[in-house]
């Protein structure tokens, strides 16, 4: 037996750090570029086959059916270790399988775009795993299943790339309370902590596609580490940080103006208010001591700005991808002719709906 499942890389439009803290929301965008898993049936152990590995990596079950491997756990393993225990905790019978996982969110020198390929790929093994199994999961439990899975790996993943490689489109985010649901998961079944008291703040929602607007995007290369800069940010403003506290309020405030806005399709209204996201995470920059608008994300978004559009940058900052939002009836050729000339490569993306 052979699945092929593929999940779409993901852009934040608004709402970044502030939605790692449980319940504060964000907007993001599926894309169309995928990370494909083509799962096989196989015998006595699994292999997985991808570029990030170089050598294959093995997996097998214990004596108990717990997944093994010799290599470090990573969001793969973790992934694969989740199913198989809700697999078993509905009585399904165990079987070997292969995975080969492909890229599009890179590019031929193997160069991440940083349009959340962990995330998709997460949410694709989940995909082929539930259909390998037949568990007949839910978009709402595919999402839980992946972000229980990425949280043994990463801890303080906000989930908002996994909802968006899951749900596709434009969506609306808020994340769950993930150090109560990593806690509860330590000492309860998978199915259970799918029920658990952790998922409160989460929200997630489709959002209509704004047909007036046009969302253009540049890389501006050096990817950054989310992991590292959500750390730095923690470390320079904790919780009880008055400059932290206001630019959550101020976040979750233009966020909700933003759903608003993008329901009505308000052009005006939505890149007035992408500006203030973008001078929210500057504010942010400035009393946190964190690198997140780079020369090259500032001149990509100043370029934007001379032809009718409105830019932030998009994701963790300190490289990586800017967003542009204009007009859909301005032509933008110039725009990303500028954009080239200056060393910020246009990506051509559309925003992904999935069924």
């Amino acid at each position: 037996m052979t699945v092929v499942a593929k999940a779409p890389g993901k852009l934040f439009i608004a709402g970044e750090y502030a939605v790692v803290e449980p319940g504060y929301p964000a907007v993001l965008v599926a894309v169309n570029r995928f990370i494909t898993v083509t799962l096989t049936e196989s015998e006595n152990r699994g292999r997985i086959h991808s570029s990030e590995y170089g050598m294959p990596v093995e997996w097998r079950r214990d004596t108990s059916g717990q997944v093994v491997v010799e290599s470090q756990v990573d969001y793969v393993i973790s992934v694969i270790s989740t199913v198989e225990r809700i697999r078993a905790e509905r009585g399904v019978a165990p079987a070997y399988f292969d995975l080969s996982i492909e890229s599009e969110l890179d590019d031929a020198d193997g160069q991440k775009f940083g349009l959340g390929s962990s995330a998709a790929v997460v949410v694709a093994t989940v995909s082929a795993m539930n259909t390998f199994y037949g568990l007949e999961l839910t978009d709402l439990e595919r999402f839980k299943l992946a972000l229980l899975a990425t949280i043994e790996i990463s801890p303080r993943a906000s989930g908002g790339d996994i909802a968006a490689s899951t749900y596709g489109g434009w969506i609306a985010y808020s994340s769950p309370d993930r150090e109560s649901l990593r806690s509860f998961a330590e000492t309860h079944s998978v199915s259970e902590s799918l029920e658990a008291d952790g998922w409160r703040p989460f929200a997630v929602r489709r959002l209509h596609t704004p047909p007036s607007i046009s969302l253009q995007v540049g890389w501006t290369g050096s990817p950054a580490s989310t992991a590292a800069l959500v750390g730095s940010v923690k470390k320079a403003s904790p919780k009880d940080s008055p400059d932290y506290e206001t630019f959550l309020q101020s976040s979750k405030r233009c966020v909700g103006q933003l759903v608003s806005a993008l329901q009505a399709d308000d052009l005006e209204g939505v890149t007035n208010l992408l500006m203030i996201a973008r001078q929210n995470l500057l504010d942010l920059e400035a009393s946190s001591g964190i690198l997140i608008e780079t020369d090259k994300l500032s001149l990509l978004c100043d370029i934007a700005e001379r032809y009718g559009a409105t830019g932030k940058p998009s994701g963790a900052g300190g490289g990586d991808c800017g967003i542009a939002l204009i007009d859909s009836d301005l032509p933008v050729d110039s725009m990303l002719e500028e954009w080239s000339s200056n060393g910020i490569r246009p990506l051509n993306l559309m925003v992904e709906e999935l069924s």
